[in-house]
């Protein structure tokens, strides 16, 4: 089973997940320290919630969860010859998880990613705050310390 992921930044993650929760009668699969996810049956959504003070309320990117590695490579395949430039990460953590996934940049600047989880972690991502630069001014999910301003999106 597929199903569309929607990441928001919140500006307080207790009254997002209050709020989510009787939205869509659901409690949270994870939460972690300035994160929250939820696995929704009806309607297929993965709901991931990012702390992000000042930006509450906006979309911090988008994505496609799949089930397998494998599907995860044909759409690099796909989309490569469908002529989008891809950015593979393959066995990367984050957002609390080990996973596999390709982005892609859509034509308004919107991050879409298609993934699966390949198992859980205890950290959010790959450096100990996941919040240092990946090279490119890129950090995780657009997380963000109190001195920090938020960036593009790079996983999750």
């Amino acid at each position: 089973m597929s199903r569309i992921q929607l990441a928001l930044n919140v500006d307080n993650l207790d009254e997002a997940i209050t709020f989510y929760s009787k939205l869509f009668n659901a409690q949270p699969a994870k939460v972690k320290e300035g994160y929250a996810n939820f696995a929704i049956a009806e309607p297929p959504l993965k709901l991931v919630l990012l702390q992000n003070p000042g930006k509450g309320g906006s979309i911090n990117h988008l994505g496609v969860e799949v089930t397998s590695s494998e599907q995860v490579h044909e759409e690099i395949t796909r989309l490569t010859n469908e002529g989008l430039f891809t950015d593979e990460e393959i066995g990367t953590t984050c957002c609390f998880a080990t996973q596999d996934k390709v982005w892609v940049t859509g034509p308004g600047g919107e991050k879409w990613e298609v993934y699966t989880v390949l198992a859980d972690s205890e950290t959010f991502g790959s450096s100990p705050q996941h919040l240092e630069s990946d090279g490119n001014g890129a950090v995780c999910c657009g997380a963000q310390s109190a001195d920090k301003e938020p960036a593009e999106s790079s996983c999750c």
